[in-house]
């Protein structure tokens, strides 16, 4: 099933990518399933196998490892140590104790080609890491231009409108983009020792990694968790690979987020770009996709306790914590702690605290912003334009309001270590993160933690029992990730430097058993919502999310990067003309009942009318008496009529099945039901409205129903406004005879009891009553109203075992039918199999047609 090579994907992306040599695996293998063990691992064709018991696995994959790491000079060594302050370290924190921990990620530092196997073997046997070296032009093009200067920017909101904003697309930076996912991808199927294994993929540096993996491995389990905005739908469009990078993290079956904003805009460009429909599922939000069910998760990460705290108890911290009490005795600490970066907004922030010294003369001399600025992750002109303007601003300030002793606004450029933030936070009265756009942020997490303090840091500190409650305020940006968890912030808009002001103003004044209030519910939610919870939860909706991989079948589909999965029942197959064919050369009574749009006729075509292929067909199947061919479509009988006028002995069931006629002879007949359409007068007008409000929206009147159609509107808008009119038709036609359906793409209002399963009833039982029981019947459609054809079928030929039953949907998608074709030229081609196979005699009619239509019901 799976392919064992991945050069076409990298041939096949766009351009000459980069010649990058496969990855050797310097990791050990053992085979713990009955398989086949190649140079990728097992097998997908024996995936099915039984598996032996083993230890739960996850890999975790990240652009960089977890790791410190060094080479002594004078002895040539290695020298590795965890890296405490990362994340990606303590979420295994959430996981069992049994569970196995496997981070696949680079170095932040160059390591020699000759030394790549011993360090990687090293790096695996000591900390289970596995390392995937990027050749330097590679990682340069990779992290520092393509996520850097391209989606970074872009994921914040930030258009390349001019080359003096923003980097323009460059295919090169893309190639290397492919290029490092290729590598990660190839250590990660490296590390995977059976399909049960979870991989959990952090960030946008990897949006392709689930591609290259679900092309391998059909039944992987695979998470994404995104730490970075997701920008609307109109700034992603931008993008000339966007399709490339969606359909790669739609190959996950978990997608996580901060915050449901993001969550939103992703979820509205798989509508806009793919055509995608999403609904909550008890309580989760999921995209049907080509069979699969993709779930989104929206759990903001949190901070490790245990490790802030640890720091606390540092005596350096606590010693820090004496040293800046002293230096800032009777004034008022205001702390921002943000990286040199063009959207954390430094420069709005130093604005606000320059407004407020403006507005409150009272304040200068009793307050300063101490901004500790950490070492930018990115380079480039903006990074550097960024930090001459806060120097620039910052030294304007201090001129202004400074005096001999006091500087308003201190700023801290340097790396400063763990200790000495700590001790910051501590001391802060007010904690402001200003940034015009970022994805979580932790700042907030963090500074509460300090305040809230511990036993032992109040002991060095000399503080007893009976101390004040501790406090804390926050001001925070509206446009940051952790904004809607802190509820009791002062959130801001960071443009409005005056509002900004008179917020850190407030905080500063706010009485201390308001900041108590306020600290106590941000440190309870902080420290039962930490990383352990965080990585718990992540785990245990991916392990749902999974559980149906082993009950469907799975097909490859597609080339390069734009390789689909499509994950359908263990029985659903191909329908194959040589086999249908010779059934339906043995059988003596044959039934076949065809939708028209979407299956005779392509629902893109212009010209509805159909080909002379198709007219070929119809007229030699007709006219063989032992068959009963009906074309069942939601069509109004008109235009069928005038279509199929040549097709004699053709039997056509309009507005699906409202109107019948059995062949051209014969008059059209009612389905029974109820003649009157007094709710037209009703309805009419309601989706009058909708379309007058909703540009691109169309009203289709039908005799026994109408139809709002919003194809051509917009997709988000069209979709909300269908939704919004199926609840008010439903609540107004709650009295009448008629049904509201939502189609794709449209609104229909009908009578009751109209449906196409009613149509293929009615001729099969009357079949059956003649003593012509079919004993071949293909029923063929495209739609979700097709699916009550093939259920009605089974249910009415359930009694004859030795009827064949073709029930066959046109494309490859989730259907109530046992057969696909992929499309309308294979639908043809079918049919002309069957007509190439009948006698062809002279024209006659099965001997029921003569009977009533209405007689049946």
């Amino acid at each position: 099933m799976g392919s064992k090579s991945f050069g076409n994907l990298l041939d096949l992306a766009s351009g000459d990518l980069l010649d990058i040599p496969h990855t050797p695996r310097a990791l050990p293998r053992v085979m713990t399933v009955p398989g086949i063990i190649d140079g990728y691992g097992i097998s997908d064709r024996d995936s099915d196998a039984i598996s032996l018991p083993c230890r739960e696995r996850k890999i975790v994959v990240a652009n960089y490892l977890p790791l410190n790491c060094k080479k002594d000079l004078e002895t040539g060594q290695w020298i590795f140590s965890l890296d405490n302050d990362s994340p990606m370290l303590h979420l295994k924190d959430g996981f069992s104790p049994e569970t196995e921990v496997i981070y696949v990620g680079s170095l932040k530092i160059d390591v020699d080609l000759s030394e790549q196997d011993e360090v990687s073997q090293t790096l695996f046997e000591e900390f289970g890491c596995v390392p995937t070296f990027l050749p330097q032009d590679v990682h340069k093009k990779f992290y520092l231009g393509f996520c850097k200067q391209q989606l970074w920017p872009l994921f914040h909101y930030m258009l390349p409108m001019c080359p003096d904003h923003g980097e323009r697309f460059d295919r090169s930076l893309w190639q290397a983009y492919v290029s490092a996912n290729k590598i990660f991808a190839d250590k990660v199927m490296g590390a995977i020792n059976l399909e049960e294994d979870c991989i959990w993929i952090h960030d946008y540096h990897l949006m392709l990694l689930p591609t290259f993996l679900r092309r391998r491995f059909y039944r992987v389990k695979l998470g994404f968790f995104l730490h970075s905005p997701f920008p609307s739908s109109e700034i992603y469009r931008t993008l000339p690979v966007r399709e490339e990078l969606l359909r790669g993290l739609l190959n996950c079956d978990l997608i996580g987020f901060h915050t449901f904003d993001y969550a939103r805009h992703f979820l509205s460009c798989c509508c806009r770009m793919l055509g995608l429909e999403y609904e909550s599922k008890r309580g989760h939000i999921a995209l049907d996709y080509l069979g699969r069910t993709v779930f989104l998760k929206i759990l903001p990460i949190g901070v490790q306790m245990g490790r802030l705290e640890s720091v606390l108890n540092l005596p350096a911290t606590a010693e820090k914590l004496k040293e800046i009490q002293e230096k800032y005795q009777g004034k008022k600490v205001i702390l921002g702690v943000d990286d040199m970066d063009i959207f954390k907004g430094l420069s709005l922030k130093i604005l606000a605290f320059e407004h407020l010294l403006q507005q409150y003369p009272s304040m200068l001399g009793k307050i300063v912003l101490i901004q500790i600025v950490n070492p930018a992750r990115g380079s480039g002109k903006d990074v550097q334009e960024a930090k001459k303007e806060t120097y620039y601003t910052v030294n304007r300030i201090n001129e202004r309001y400074g005096s001999p002793g006091y500087e308003p606004v201190v700023l801290i450029d340097r790396p400063v270590p763990r200790f000495e933030k700590s001790a910051y936070y501590a001391i802060a009265e007010c904690c402001i993160v200003n940034a015009v756009r970022d994805g979580m942020n932790l700042v907030p997490y963090k500074y509460t933690v300090c305040r809230q303090g511990t036993p032992e840091m109040d002991k060095y500190m000399g503080l007893s029992d009976d101390s004040p409650p501790r406090t804390s305020t926050l001001v925070l940006s509206e446009f940051i990730g952790c904004s809607p968890s802190l509820s009791g912030a002062i959130r801001v808009n960071p443009w409005d430097v005056d509002a900004v002001a008179d917020s850190m103003y407030s905080a500063l004044t706010m009485p201390d058993s308001e900041k108590h209030l306020r600290h106590k519910k941000h440190y309870q939610y902080i420290s039962t919502h930490d990383v352990a919870y965080w990585s718990r939860s992540f785990a245990q909706d991916l392990e749902r999310a999974c559980r149906d991989h082993y009950s469907k079948r799975c097909w490859g589909v597609g080339w390069g990067l734009g390789f689909r999965l499509i994950a359908l029942s263990p029985n659903f197959r191909r329908l194959s003309v040589e086999p249908t064919v010779s059934a339906y050369r043995r059988s003596s009574k044959r039934a076949i009942f065809l939708d028209y749009d979407g299956t005779l006729v392509p629902e893109t075509s212009i010209v509805k009318e159909p080909s002379a292929d198709v007219m070929s067909a119809l007229k030699a199947l007709c006219s063989d008496p032992n068959n009963t061919v009906f074309i069942v479509s939601g069509r109004g009988k008109v235009s069928l009529t005038e279509w199929l006028a040549p097709c004699q002995n053709l039997g056509i069931a309009a507005e699906h099945g409202y109107f019948t006629t059995w062949n051209e002879s014969c008059d059209w007949e009612t389905s029974g039901f109820s003649n009157d359409f007094e709710w037209k007068k009703i309805v009419e007008p309601i989706m009058r409205l909708y379309t007058e409000t909703t540009d691109g929206s169309t009203i289709e009147a039908k005799e026994s129903a109408l139809v709002w159609h919003h194809q051509d509107a917009d997709r988000d808008f069209g979709s909300c406004q269908a939704k919004e009119l199926l609840d008010h038709l439903e609540s107004v036609l709650v009295n009448e005879p008629v049904v509201v359906n939502r189609g794709h793409q449209i609104v229909e209002v009908k009578p009751q009891g109209v449906s196409k399963g009613l149509v293929t009833g009615k001729v099969l039982r009357r079949m059956l009553e003649e003593g012509n029981a079919p004993d071949f019947v293909v029923c063929i459609g495209d739609d979700r109203s097709d699916e009550e054809m093939f259920e009605s079928i089974t249910t009415t030929l359930s009694a004859q075992p030795s009827s064949e039953i073709f029930a066959c949907t046109v494309g490859r998608k989730p259907s109530k039918a046992k057969y696909f074709l992929d499309e309308v030229s294979d639908v043809v081609k079918l049919l002309q199999g069957l007509a190439n196979t009948s006698s062809s005699p002279k024209p006659s009619y099965p001997s029921h047609l003569g009977v009533s239509f209405e007689s049946v019901v």
